[in-house]
């Protein structure tokens, strides 16, 4: 069993529209759709808490992936690459199930993630006293929200649904609140007093409930727990879909107002990071997720890129420039004119999207430049998942340097993290045809100390091996 150790301030305590992609694939492959392909970016986690490490700030919280062998869902009788195609083929199977229609002095935080192949779940607590809580964590969403009593509509849960009335700190909000309006689809409840919210998924999935404040607790049945009290969260009352039966609901972490990043934002300066450690790692090492000043990416190599806000562009997805591609020495422009104003704020980075989707009219020829480099015969992916595929056991095939040339941020992506390993037999170009958004996904991420900084509006990288952090 891993455990935590958070060291948290008590002074701080108080702490859309649809996205829909198509996935073109040459030589005869059919369209997929891929929004949020293989990685729900989520966790399980137990933790423990040290009062005195608290009066010193910070936290600090190791996290158990679901693939684990410390986790309950994990499957022995599984390879490693079968746990990565499995990834892939679930996630094909959860369409744009995380893609809405519509949708204090600096802590220092920090959190382990255990890398393997996919969906994470986050273990908290809500509600005085606190009833244990398994959900999803989701990057491309904002609103924290569980299956509560009563539900005129729920989807199957294995642990018991909350029940509010049962809170001695559940509050219901304001349909007149500020945390009410910044959500894009409530009302009024029928005496006007309350603020009913509604949010769908692309796959049909939606959650429709009361917009509520209460303590969200991370904790253990080992030692102290840490309360957030008066946390904005959705009591929903009626939700449906593609949920899986273990998750209570869904953590939202996008850059909206009622996310848990942007209720935290007073607390962690507005700063958090990760550095990805790749799925085909044996390194039995931790990912990393920070927040506050531990999130400062600084030093040797570090390169940063604008977060573009236009009105075009949700507030929850992080919208960055990507400029060009390179495939070792030759530079491939996502544009041809002479100015690069149409490209800002074209590509979304997302750790809960394993591929990277770029443009439907420039996947094609980037594709041909990797071909090129590779003096392989390429094969198809018997699942049709994959474009390039190639029939090797081997992993060095003398795959070129790949570079995403963000505005202002050369990015250098290593052969490890821009090919996967979909079986024993098969290793595929981890990226994919976009029809009408592109996203920088967690494969290219890897090994890469990713910095998002919502003060200053920019994302940082630093090449860093992740297994050594």
């Amino acid at each position: 069993m891993i455990f935590i150790n958070i060291h948290l301030d008590p002074a701080h305590s108080h702490l859309h529209h649809l996205l829909k992609m198509k996935i073109m694939t040459s030589h005869h492959h059919s369209l997929l759709y891929f929004a949020t392909l293989a990685t729900t970016f989520s966790v399980v986690f137990l933790c423990s808490f040290s009062l005195t490490e608290a009066l010193n700030g910070g936290f600090s919280v190791d996290l158990i992936h679901r693939d684990s062998p410390n986790s309950p869902f994990y499957n022995p009788s599984e390879t490693s690459s079968q746990r990565i195609a499995n990834a892939l083929h679930r996630s094909v199977n959860r369409v744009n199930h995380f893609k809405p229609k519509s949708s204090v002095s600096t802590n220092s935080l920090q959190t382990d993630v255990i890398s393997n192949s996919g969906e994470f779940l986050i273990k908290y607590s809500v509600g005085t006293p606190p009833v244990p809580m398994l959900s999803i964590v989701d990057t491309g969403s904002d609103l924290i929200w569980i299956q509560c009593t009563p539900c005129t509509k729920c989807y199957n849960q294995t642990a018991p649904l909350f029940d509010p009335k049962k809170s001695e700190t559940y509050k219901k909000v304001s349909c007149s609140s500020s945390q009410c309006e910044s959500l894009e689809r409530t009302e009024c409840s029928n005496d006007g007093k309350n603020c009913q919210y509604s949010m769908s998924y692309g796959d049909s999935s939606f959650t429709n409930g009361e917009l509520a404040m209460d303590t969200l607790t991370l904790g253990s049945t080992t030692s102290q727990s840490v309360p957030f009290p008066k946390t904005i969260i959705g009591c929903g009352h009626d939700n449906h879909g593609s949920f899986g039966k273990e998750g209570s609901g869904v953590v939202g972490l996008g850059g909206g107002a009622v996310s848990l990043v942007s209720q935290l934002h007073s607390s962690i300066g507005g700063k958090f990071s990760h550095c990805l450690i790749p799925l085909n790692s044996k390194d039995k090492n931790s990912s990393k997720l920070n927040f506050g000043s531990n999130a400062v990416v600084s030093g040797s190599g570090v390169v940063s890129t604008p977060i573009v806000h236009n009105p075009q562009n949700p507030v929850t997805y992080y919208f960055l420039t990507l400029e060009a591609m390179s495939v070792g020495s030759k530079r491939l422009e996502l544009s041809d004119s002479s100015t690069f104003e149409d490209l800002k704020g074209n590509i979304i980075i997302d750790s809960g999207t394993t591929l990277t989707i770029l443009p439907e009219y420039f996947y094609s020829k980037f594709e041909l430049a990797v071909e090129e480099a590779i003096h392989l015969k390429r094969s198809e992916d018997p699942s049709l998942i994959l474009s390039l595929c190639y029939k090797t056991s081997k992993d060095d095939i003398g795959a070129p340097r790949i570079t995403a040339h963000f505005a202002g941020a050369d990015v250098m992506l290593s052969p490890k993290t821009t090919f996967i390993r979909l079986s024993e037999r098969f290793l595929c170009l981890a990226f994919g045809a976009g029809e009408t958004l592109s996203i920088f996904g967690n494969l290219a991420q890897s090994n890469l100390l990713v910095g998002y900084d919502l003060v200053k509006k920019t994302v940082s990288f630093k090449p860093t091996d992740c297994t050594k952090l």
